[in-house]
Formats: structure tokens, sequence, C-alpha cells
């Protein structure tokens, strides 16, 4: 996979770059970009082509809707570099908004899922897309485990390299998929079906491996603890799993009762109508060793359910990370949005990826189909 730092300004002045951006940021009720680390992460490669006299055309997607605009990323995006944007894709007043880009120049075009053909994977949109441009630039670690048209289509098309974010993301997880010992993961969430792919290969990788979230649940319903009406998955973890050496899970909850208040409780004490929303303190306390011994640390996935308020152990599990001197790679955007506002200064928080399903399958396969497709299609017309 080449990155676009080995294209000299001579490759780049005057050329139609097509950026593949990861700007999918979170949007309140007004429509307005609550979360700019997407857009601030994004923002050394759009300089990189921009210092260099590229005519940048910039792609990405926002939200689940087919109909959303990509108009509050333009908003945002335009505090800190100076963009236009166009309400179109591929069409006419697309290509001549490229048309009129002069040197140094970025263009936002519109939300690339507003094509149906762009989550179908259909190269007749790649296609379309690519006669805007002269060369093609992924920089959407966040969507490169997606097949779409803009991700793994277009490379087929045009002359293809890595932006300066994916190029960061492959290596730091990579390093993070061979840690070195003693090291210690963390994965919140759900859904153990689809993480115990990831938990076969930390358990491998990794001395320990603590499960929390939903997935803690899973795992003390398995071991025969009542556990309410707390969030489970479909299936049970395996037995080889959760019997493993490595493998940890808490060992008292935060629960809370159909009035509301929440009280910290040992695993065999949940009621019926109870149901489990964090971790405890004994919890931190079994794993704190881990994390103060580490030498390689991986985090994914809030401690509890975040988005109720449920926060205060994810806090804790963060302030002692920031402590670590350990390599520390952080992932997900649940994890980001949890320790955004806790005054930890984000450096002393290690490599914190912008991609949260992408960087749990990067995690899990070596690979994911956008960067595939760059190493696939090198440089060279199809």
């Amino acid at each position: 996979m080449k990155c676009i730092d080995t294209l000299s300004e001579k490759d780049l002045r005057g050329k139609r770059v097509l950026l593949r951006s990861g700007l999918d940021v979170p949007l309140n009720a007004k429509g307005d970009v609550t979360d700019a680390f997407r857009i601030e992460k994004s923002l050394p490669t759009m300089e990189f082509l921009r210092s260099r006299g590229a005519r940048v055309v910039i792609l990405s997607k926002i939200g689940r809707d087919a109909r959303a605009s990509n108009a509050p990323v333009a908003r945002a995006l335009k505090r800190y570099i100076p963009v236009s944007f166009v309400t179109d894709l591929a069409g006419i007043a697309a290509q001549q908004a490229v048309a009129a880009l002069r040197e140094g120049e970025l263009l936002l075009l519109e939300n690339t899922q507003t094509d149906p053909r762009e989550i179908a994977g259909d190269d007749s949109l790649a296609k379309d897309i690519a006669n805007l441009g002269d060369i093609y630039v992924n920089d959407a670690f966040p969507s490169a485990h997606r097949n779409s048209a803009t991700i793994t289509g277009i490379p087929k098309f045009l002359p293809s390299y890595a932006g300066l974010l994916l190029q960061e993301e492959v290596q730091e997880l990579s390093q993070a998929r061979s840690p070195a010992s003693p090291s210690f993961a963390i994965l919140g969430g759900a859904k153990f079906e689809t993480k115990e792919p990831l938990i076969r290969i930390l358990l491998a990788t990794y001395t320990h491996v603590f499960v929390c979230g939903a997935l803690g649940n899973d795992v003390l319903k398995a071991r025969g603890f009542p556990v309410g009406a707390s969030l489970l998955s479909h299936i049970p973890p395996p037995a080889d799993v959760i019997n493993h050496p490595g493998f940890l899970a808490p060992v008292d909850v935060t629960v809370q009762r159909p009035d509301g208040q929440a009280i910290i409780k040992k695993p065999n004490e949940i009621k019926p109508d109870e149901r489990i929303v964090d971790m405890g303190p004994d919890t931190l306390a079994l794993i704190q060793p881990y994390i103060s011994e580490a030498k390689a640390l991986l985090w994914n996935g809030p401690t509890g359910i975040y988005e109720e308020g449920f926060v205060h152990w994810s806090h804790a599990l963060a302030e002692q990370i920031a402590k670590s001197s350990a390599q520390k790679v952080l992932g997900g955007g649940d994890t980001l949005a949890v320790i955004s506002n806790i005054g930890i200064p984000l450096e002393r928080m290690g490599f914190l990826s912008s991609g949260g399903g992408a960087s749990l399958e990067y995690l899990a396969k070596g690979t994911l189909p956008g960067v595939e497709a760059l190493n696939s299609h090198p440089h060279t017309h199809a």
C-alpha cells in the first residue's frame, strides 16, 4: 500500500485528486457537528495535498440516511481549512465545480450515499466519479471495511494511494496485533457472537483480555449468575473462551433498579427487575495491576451504557490508562466520546483510532477491503 507521502509536488501540482475522507461526524437535531474529531484527524492529508498544489475533490458519507447532506460537514470543515461545497456527487453541477477548481483549492461533494450505487458497490458509480479525477487517495479509515463504490470501486480506474491517516491507522493497528508482553486488551460493547473471532485472536496475542459492557453480561449469565433485565447477546459465549486462563470479566456491577436508582452489587445479588448498566469498583481493582504492568494496552468500547449517563467506571478506567507508559491504542467512537469530556489530555491516551467497526475488523483480520483495493490496483489504470 503506497502512501501519498511518496508523491512529489511535481506529481501532484494541478492534478485532480479524489480524496475519500472519513468525515462521518455526529450531528445534533439542528444539524450542527457535535464532535469534530474525525474532521481534525483528516486535516493533515488535506493540507498535504493543498500545499502541493493539487485540486482536491473530497468524497465522504454522512450518517445512515441517504437523504442526509454534507452541508453541515462543509460548515464545520471551513473552520479549519478553505473549502467549497456542491450539493451533487457525479452530475453536471459536480463536474462544473471540479472543472473550476484552481491549484490548492478544495471542494466537498455531496454525501456519497445519496446515490444507491455507493452502498451496492456498483462500479458504474465508481467510474462516474473516477472521471472527475486523475489520482485517487483513500484516507477514510472509518469506512475502509466497506465494499462501497468510493472505497473499493474507484481504485480500479485510477492510480490509487493511501492518505496519511489511513497509513497511520494501519501502522498503529498492525502493531497492536503483535503487542509487547505483558499486554492487556479491554473490549466493551455488545453482541458476543460478532466479537468472538476478535476475542479469540486477542486471547492468542494478549496476555490478558478483559470484556465489559454487554459482553460482560453474557459472561455472567454463562457462569450461572442472574442478570435480571440486562442486555444480552442472542448466542451465549463458548465455554473455552470464558474459561481461558487469560480471560477476565467483571466481578461486581452497577445495576439500575426500576425506580432509576443505581447501586453496586455482586453478580449473585441481581434481582429480576434490575439491569446491569456498568461494572463496579472491585472490577476496577481487579484490572488495575494488569493496566499498570502492561507494555501494550488496547481499549475498544465503554464499560457501561454511556449514552444513558453511566460513564463513571469508563472515566475511572481512562484515568488508569492515562497513567500508563504502555504503547496504547484506543478505538471506537463510543470510547472516544466517553473520554473526550473528562479533562484528560488526549495525547496521554495514546493512539486514538478514527474507526469503530473498521478498527475491530482490522484487529481481527489484519486487513480491510479498502486496504486490499489499494494493494490490488496500485498506481496503474485498469
